[in-house]
């Protein structure tokens, strides 16, 4: 299905960049509370934490990028470069990449199983090694979703592409359908944000929610033994808790969509930080929506740059760069690159290609 579709209140070149800008800063400010605590980070250290970020300029070292960034850079840099999609190009860069880096930037230990087998084979075959994955099953982490955002930038004005693109750029690493069918749904709602209006009026948190369970349903093949779709069910779950009229405490988000590594507990946990996000949450000092976000991916812990990083896309794309306050650009490693990349992105894709 072709898509030609634009906004007003918004440019679409703004949305780009705040994508792209989005899933840096959740990464680069995700990072540092990681896996630190079981309840995540107390609601004062991060009420703190972002006063600090948005208040007069402080002197301190760039907060540094992870392997979310790295590889969502490899993506964009080659969609740039190539205009098209080349997977042994994508694999080639995420090699280099990985080998040339001498920051520690948290890959896990499979990945690097991948790009050495990768290295070895010249990435002549760019699906093997990761088909090979535990015992063929391939991996059902989040590291084809959390490097996702510059697909639905490349393939705007295409959603059918764009799934099949966002398959082929997740299989280089994550061949298991939760792995794979995590990075489409992640594509699906930076998508989403891209062609909705922000200007008016406040986001239907339902309806976005429900376009995505439909969309999902078209993707995700049925379990050969009970006949369920996860992300489907996930998704649902996720409606449950907007529907909460105090809001979901973190335990019930936690333990509803998760927070870890898996795609399948952190892609909808991602979109729900999200949604969420549209209303005043208590404990979060701020009326900034693409902050609040942020903030709320982040406080619910575990994997929480991903989260962020995801969540942050989602927002960056819906809001576009205005929503993002000025001063974090001060405190983000690779923070211009990211925005440059951005118009390179816009350029290639000619999202308002014909008048549109």
């Amino acid at each position: 299905m072709a898509m030609s579709m634009s906004t007003s209140g918004v440019s679409l070149l703004s949305k780009f960049r705040g994508c792209l800008a989005g899933a840096l800063l959740g990464d680069c400010f995700g990072a540092p509370f990681e896996f630190q605590d079981e309840d995540g980070p107390s609601p004062v250290v991060l009420n703190k934490f972002f006063a600090k970020l948005e208040g007069p300029p402080f002197k301190t070292p760039k907060y540094a990028y992870t392997d979310d960034t790295a590889m969502t850079k490899c993506i964009a840099q080659s969609f740039v470069e190539r205009a098209n999609l080349d997977e042994r190009d994508l694999a080639k860069r995420f090699v280099t990449e990985f080998y040339t880096d001498t920051t520690d930037r948290g890959y896990g230990a499979s990945i690097g199983v991948v790009f050495r087998k990768l290295r070895e084979q010249q990435c002549a075959d760019p699906m093997k090694p990761a088909s090979e994955q535990f015992d063929g099953r391939g991996s059902y982490g989040n590291g084809g979703a959390m490097r996702i955002s510059p697909v639905p930038l490349f393939c705007f004005r295409d959603q059918e592409l764009m799934v099949h693109v966002a398959k082929r750029v997740t299989q280089i690493t994550h061949t298991n359908p939760l792995g794979v069918n995590g990075a489409i749904l992640q594509c699906l709602a930076i998508h989403q944000g891209l062609i909705l209006d922000p200007s008016v009026g406040p986001l239907d948190v339902h309806k976005f929610a429900d376009e995505l369970i439909a969309k999902m349903e078209a993707i995700e093949v049925p379990d050969e033994i009970d006949g369920r779709r996860p992300y489907n069910k996930q998704l649902h779950l996720l409606k449950k808790l907007l529907e909460k009229e105090e809001g979901a405490s973190h335990h019930q988000v936690r333990e509803s969509l998760g927070n870890d590594v898996d795609a399948l507990h952190s892609v909808p946990t991602a979109i729900y930080s999200f949604l969420r996000a549209q209303k005043p949450i208590p404990n979060i000092e701020t009326d900034n929506k693409f902050r609040r976000t942020v903030h709320y991916a982040i406080s619910l812990g575990g994997d929480t740059d991903t989260i962020a990083s995801m969540a942050g896309a989602i927002a960056g794309a819906y809001f576009g760069e205005e929503e993002i306050n000025n001063s974090y650009s001060k405190y983000c490693e690779y923070f211009e690159e990211i925005l440059e990349l951005a118009n390179g992105l816009y350029e290639v894709a000619k999202p308002e290609a014909n008048g549109n």
